[in-house]
């Protein structure tokens, strides 16, 4: 691409005065930083989480800290949300005394959520509660606040969550088409209404079949990927299998059967599912669930293992039924779970076992 005032003008591009992103045609992408800041301030800051009940009293003050990045990128009409963000939120407690005439202990504590992103938007993210007093009745502050407090903090991430799937500050921006579609004439009816009804009932099912299979498949995805790794098909066969080697090349709690139609859970929890063919060193087939999945919805992986040489395993990913957005509207599932499965999964097992090639 030639830069202004150089090489061929058909080929330079430029700003224009009368430019227009119609419907957001073109990638437009927003900052909400500062954005995400004022609405999670709204929400968590200056809010009664307890008064009185057990004569303690629980109110969150600030936020001390809001770190990393908010984004939304557009295209006709699409949004897709990032944001990876570390938020810290200070409260301050009161406890008084059991017939509540008195105080006993006035003390602040700080709630952490260091990790608030995209790519784990249907899960409560991990929660962090301190507070300044580590005696006993601190420690009551600390479980009162886990007790109330925690929910109420999950609730407003979610809120959060569900704003930036809707557009955030840019939902007033979005241009929303409404597209009318004509019912199409069924194959049968055009050729009655012609006087030509010669085609086969076998046919016309063919082709209704063919429309209702692509009726399902409508939301869904399919990702194939293949990999090649330096090990034998047996040794990571082995390693998607086994708990424990999962979760140290994940650094994530796994509970893994290794019998069919045996069940298994991976990050933390994140995805469950069940073994629906297994054959060691050749096949792994499962029923995958992502928790932030609306409900019903399960995919399909398909993973075989062949050794073309000695020592040289390709293995071929085949995801199928992935649907295309959560259940909070985020739109970024399929672009997540292939970028997983690439780099949490693949690239971290060459990483950590050592089978680069």
């Amino acid at each position: 691409m030639a830069k202004i005032g150089e090489g061929d003008k058909r080929w330079i591009v430029e700003d224009r005065a009368d430019g227009a992103n119609v419907h957001n045609w073109h990638w437009a992408e927003t900052d909400c930083l500062d954005w995400s800041r004022n609405f999670l301030t709204n929400l968590l800051c200056n809010k009664t989480i307890l008064s009185g009940e057990g004569n303690l009293y629980i109110k969150t003050k600030n936020i001390e800290k809001l770190e990393g990045e908010a984004y939304l990128n557009v295209r006709k009409g699409k949004v897709i949300p990032g944001y990876e963000l570390n938020l810290v939120l200070s409260y301050e407690a009161e406890v008084k005394d059991s017939d509540g005439s008195s105080v006993i202990l006035n003390t602040e504590g700080t709630v952490e959520l260091p990790y608030i992103a995209d790519e784990n938007s249907g899960e409560d993210p991990e929660i962090r509660i301190t507070v300044k007093d580590d005696g006993p009745v601190g420690k009551r502050v600390k479980e009162a606040f886990l007790a109330k407090g925690k929910p109420f903090v999950f609730e407003k991430v979610k809120d959060f969550v569900i704003a930036m799937a809707k557009g955030g500050p840019a939902k007033d921006d979005l241009e929303v088409k409404k597209v009318t579609v004509k019912k199409p004439t069924s194959d049968y009816g055009s050729a009655a209404s012609s006087g030509n009804v010669s085609a086969s009932n076998s046919g016309s099912s063919v082709k209704e079949s063919k429309k209702k299979q692509e009726k399902r498949n409508e939301g869904f995805k399919t990702i194939t990927m293949t990999e090649k790794f330096n090990c034998r098909a047996k040794d990571l066969y082995e390693i998607l299998m086994d708990e424990n080697r999962w979760k140290g090349f994940t650094q994530s709690n796994a509970r893994i059967s290794k019998e069919v139609g045996g069940e298994f859970s991976i990050f933390d929890g994140s995805v469950t599912g069940k073994n629906v063919e297994l054959l060691e060193g050749k096949l792994i087939v499962q029923n995958w669930r992502f928790g932030s999945w609306p409900d019903g919805i399960q995919s399909k992986v398909r993973l075989s293992f062949d050794e073309p040489e000695s020592g040289v395993t390709v293995v071929k990913l085949t995801h199928t039924d992935v649907p295309e957005e959560d259940r909070y509207g985020n739109s970024t599932v399929v672009e997540n779970t292939e970028k997983g499965w690439r780099e949490i999964i693949f690239h971290r097992i060459r990483t950590v076992f050592g089978f680069g090639i």
